[in-house]
């Protein structure tokens, strides 16, 4: 009898963080400066883990970060077009 081997997935998917809060042990976290973001939601379509989220203000659609769930990837930091999201060093 032929034995066979299971493949098991270790890795965190993408999304699961809801499941798995992360934001504990993050270098350094995504600052949003709501007078440069236009809205775009760039932020929350790279976001791996969902921490990326749009709220109504005033002057339209703003992002913001559930910092319970942010591992500090810095995707969306990257993609933001205006540069609305910087990295700063997270002080615990």
């Amino acid at each position: 009898m032929k034995n066979k081997i299971k493949n098991i997935d270790i890795n965190a998917k993408a999304g699961s963080s809801k499941e798995n809060q992360t934001g504990s042990w993050r270098t350094f976290k995504p600052v949003v400066n709501e007078d440069k973001c236009i809205g775009c939601q760039k932020c929350v379509h790279v976001c791996p883990d969902n921490a990326m989220r749009m709220k109504k203000t005033n002057n339209g659609l703003k992002s913001k970060v559930d910092y319970d769930y942010c591992k500090g990837c810095s995707a969306c930091a990257s993609e933001c077009p205006v540069k609305a999201i910087i990295m700063k060093r997270d002080e615990k």
